[in-house]
This record gives C-alpha cells, sequence and structure tokens, in this order.
C-alpha cells in the first residue's frame, strides 16, 4: 500500500476563465471548488478522480510554449485523455483542437492504438488517445 494518491495538477494561465471552460467543454471537468486570494482566486475543476488547480499568472511565460507532443527537456510533457475515437474527438472539438501533432496510430506496439496531440489555450499539450492498453504482464524495470 501506497502512503501518497495523485491530488492534482496545478496550471499557471493568462486567462484562467478560458482555460476552466476548455476543459469544462471538452474533457467533462466541473467547478468543485475556489480558493479566494485577496484580488485573485484559484479555481479547482475535476473530472473523474482527475483534478486541475487553476491559477492566474503573474509573470509573462519565459520561453515558447510546448510544440509538437511536448517539451523535449526535464518538464511536465503533456496531460492525456482517453477517447473511443481520436477523430471524432477532434471534429467534436471544432476550431479548440489546435492540432499539435497527428493523428499517428501506434498499430505497431497495440492494435487499435491512435494518438494526436493538441494545445489548450495557453499552449500546454494535451494527447488524446484511443485504444491505449496496458501490457501483461508488466515488464520488469530495465537498466539504462
Amino acid at each position: 500500500m501506497t502512503d501518497a494518491v495523485f491530488a492534482h495538477v496545478g496550471f499557471t494561465c493568462q486567462d484562467p476563465l478560458k482555460v476552466e471552460q476548455f476543459y469544462t467543454r471538452h474533457f467533462g471537468f466541473r467547478r468543485v471548488r475556489v480558493v479566494p486570494l485577496g484580488d485573485e482566486q484559484i479555481v479547482f475543476t475535476q473530472a473523474g478522480p482527475l483534478m486541475l488547480e487553476i491559477f492566474r499568472a503573474t509573470e509573462e511565460r519565459p520561453i515558447p510554449a510546448p510544440e509538437k507532443d511536448g517539451y523535449p527537456w526535464p518538464s511536465l510533457r503533456h496531460l492525456a485523455f482517453q477517447v473511443e475515437s481520436v477523430d471524432a474527438k477532434l471534429q467534436a472539438m471544432g476550431e479548440d483542437a489546435r492540432v499539435m501533432l497527428g493523428p499517428l496510430d501506434f498499430d505497431a506496439f497495440i492494435p487499435g492504438w491512435r494518438a494526436a496531440w493538441i494545445a489548450d489555450p495557453e499552449g500546454n499539450i494535451i494527447e488524446i488517445s484511443q485504444g491505449y492498453q496496458d501490457q501483461t504482464p508488466a515488464p520488469a524495470p530495465i537498466e539504462l
């Protein structure tokens, strides 16, 4: 048994309301708590077990927004959501689906696995994936 349980992912945003509306509209999040901080607030949204904590940025982004499937250096690379159909999800999102990479097929690894990477309103990368399955039994760790 572990002594830690995943709690949330925190976003710092230029336009927190726009980010909240994007995740609410396209990924089923709903506002569950607001923490007032003087002239600002922290907004918590939740979809299933995943919670997003949304802050207002107090400074400009010091580096370019990520491209393709996320930053290639140590960082949070992207969030990922499983959907029944990548193509249907992209179509349903319309202009909000700013595709950064893909859709790509990964049938060589898992038959039916397909993914696309999009950017949210702040440029954070989101993977939309269909058909992924865990490997059974799970492979042993390897030394790199």
